[in-house]
């Protein structure tokens, strides 16, 4: 049973942290890019993370989210605090994805084709 949980607990770190992985790529990659071209406005930024996100798949990101809730949710464990602490910190950073991922739904879909 411990070696179940043990499992989840791993495979939820790993979908809970993966939509991070392209920004520290983008940002690895594109930093000697911004300091050349003087591109350190919002604008270079949003754009950059627009391309990653896109690339990367929204639906790919949201989904691995849930179930990286899922799983980490079935690996707590009372004799693992440690591992307790990051899967709540995991979760809260899913949930923060999940928040964000449906905000920019609101706004893409319901806010933006009212302004004129």
């Amino acid at each position: 049973m411990e070696e179940r949980k043990r499992k989840r607990f791993l495979w939820g770190m790993l979908l809970a942290w993966m939509p991070a992985v392209p920004l520290i790529f983008y940002y690895l990659i594109n930093l000697k890019g911004f300091s050349e071209q003087k591109a350190t406005g919002l604008g270079a930024v949003a754009g950059g993370l627009a391309e990653v996100y896109l690339t990367f798949g929204l639906g790919l990101t949201l989904a691995s989210e849930v179930v990286a809730i899922v799983l980490l949710l079935g690996a707590f464990s009372r004799g693992h605090s440690v591992r307790a602490l990051f899967s709540v910190l995991s979760i809260c950073l899913s949930g923060l994805v999940i928040f964000l991922f449906g905000l920019f739904l609101y706004l893409f879909f319901v806010r933006l084709p009212h302004t004129s």
